[in-house]
């Protein structure tokens, strides 16, 4: 007769089992990577969803701006056939209409221009925002100076202030970014 823990000597050894891993995801075509499964698949397809956002956004903004510069033009050439076309305000108008209209479709293309860095870099760069607030700020500028009326002093310190704070910024930016590199 054995002893009470002998016979658990003479027993071979068992095998340890591994410990137990999460499933391994499943490829969803050939070809293709596999998708994976739980939290880490619900950011997946997130990030994803955020793709196909920003991109459809960005070809909506490029129509949004080709439809400006066409309402632009076709504005310009309105005021230019009317009567009296070619009189000095006639002109003065239709410019300054064309060129608020050039100007939107700038701050448009620069935001066209921050979706791509988004969707390549999967960060958002500041730099494109600043150039679009300094674009927005200088087309207020020429706007207040080619009205009829004489501008107002004060709005015109404070866009110019505007544009000193956006281009300080837009240097602290680049500095910044060349450290970072």
């Amino acid at each position: 007769m054995t002893e009470p823990g002998e016979e658990t000597a003479t027993l071979p050894p068992q095998p340890q089992r591994p410990a137990p891993r999460a499933p391994a995801p499943q490829p969803s075509a050939p070809g293709r990577p596999a998708r994976p499964r739980g939290l880490s698949g619900t950011i997946w397809v997130l990030e994803h969803a955020q793709d196909y956002v920003a991109a459809v956004v960005g070809v909506a903004l490029i129509l949004l701006a080709a439809v400006l510069i066409v309402s632009g033009l076709a504005g310009f050439v309105h005021v230019l056939i009317a009567e009296n076309g070619l009189a000095t305000k006639n002109v003065l108008a239709a410019a300054t209409g064309l060129l608020d209209r050039l100007l939107l479709v700038l701050i448009v293309a620069e935001i066209v221009h921050t979706v791509v860095l988004s969707l390549r870099a999967h960060r958002l760069v500041a730099q494109p925002f600043i150039v679009v607030g300094l674009v927005a700020v200088i087309r207020k500028i020429l706007l207040v100076l080619s009205s009829q009326t004489s501008p107002d002093t004060t709005q015109l310190w404070l866009l110019i202030a505007m544009v000193v704070a956006f281009v300080a910024g837009l240097i602290a930016v680049s500095r910044f970014e060349k450290k970072e590199e």
